[in-house]
């Protein structure tokens, strides 16, 4: 069976790797194009995908447009089974419906809840104690198809976003693997998502990565969480802005407005939400280094009792 997969980040290699590695034929990988990037915008950055592509000598397609008679004149002629889409983008119908197989994709949440962009994201940001990652079959609407198989997987109180990003990395790998022999073997049944319960997870700016403290404790904790180490929350302390990585909740009462900054000066460093305190644990100042909230304090002086909302 010949394969063509999509993908462009680190998610998406170990679906490629464990594909080869149990002998089925990538007669093709497509990803992004090739950004310039890193200091002073002078690197040219591929992407994990096709870095892996390059050290197995595999067939790689850059196209910048999906609908571009080129790009589909050579997808055309790969004469593709199947097409295994992980973590790329969205496809127009002419090229997810080219396989006689069709196109296989996988998402990183249990479909129909968090459709869109940011699914791991968001389940840590609500709270959600279980997720895991759903293979479907695309359809018209994004992350809409027929679904052919689940796996869950715990989310514990304190997990980052990326912690839980690397448990579904390895799990989608095995995922993809048991839905392409599925196809390949003809022995599968596709399940209808049950569209009422569908819940959305859009993709998340910068913008609205700041933390609102002016909420439960729970809620400001799972959102910083939700969001370490990328995009990273964040807060403006003394005019500068402060990216907070880990956090540990406090639930004790207090009369303080929400926001307001309690430290000694050398061990902690916590803030008022509505119900208790965020201890912050790990937190990165403006053109610092990331470092524990120790070594933090060791070489800065915290002048304003709270936390402003814009920028100095």
């Amino acid at each position: 069976m010949k394969i063509v997969f999509m993908g462009t980040p680190d998610f998406a290699v170990p679906s490629l790797d464990i594909l080869l590695k149990n002998g089925y034929e990538i007669v093709g990988v497509v990803t992004a194009t090739d950004k310039w990037g890193g200091r002073g915008n002078k690197t040219l950055l591929e992407s994990d995908v096709k870095k892996y592509a390059l050290e197995k000598g595999l067939k790689i397609l850059q196209p910048e447009k999906l609908n571009e008679e080129a790009f589909l004149s050579e997808l055309r002629s790969l004469s593709a089974d199947l097409q295994v889409v992980v973590a790329f983008r969205m496809l127009p119908t002419k090229v997810w419906s080219m396989p006689r197989l069709g196109t296989m994709n996988l998402h990183g949440s249990l479909l129909p809840k968090y459709r869109g962009a940011a699914p791991i994201n968001w389940a840590i940001i609500n709270g959600e104690t279980e997720t895991g990652v759903s293979t479907f079959l695309l359809q018209h609407e994004i992350d809409t198809g027929d679904l052919l198989f689940q796996a869950k997987t715990a989310i514990e109180e304190d997990e980052v976003v990326g912690e839980v990003y690397g448990r579904l990395m390895q799990i989608g790998a095995e995922l993809t693997l048991k839905s392409v022999q599925a196809l390949a073997s003809g022995n599968y049944k596709t399940m209808p998502q049950p569209h009422g319960e569908a819940t959305l997870a859009p993709k998340i700016f910068h913008e609205t990565c700041q933390i609102d403290f002016n909420q439960p404790t729970k809620k400001v904790h799972d959102f910083i969480r939700g969001l370490s180490p990328h995009p990273v929350a964040w807060t403006v302390i003394d005019g500068e802005k402060h990216k907070i990585y880990r956090s540990k909740k406090l639930l004790e009462n207090h009369n303080k407005a929400s926001g307001s900054i309690d430290s000694d000066g050398k061990k902690y460093l916590r803030i008022a939400c509505t119900d208790g305190w965020v201890e912050i644990l790990d937190i990165q100042a403006d053109k610092r280094k990331r470092m524990d909230v120790k070594s933090f304090l060791n070489g800065s002086v915290i002048r304003n009792e709270k936390v402003e909302n814009v920028l100095g």
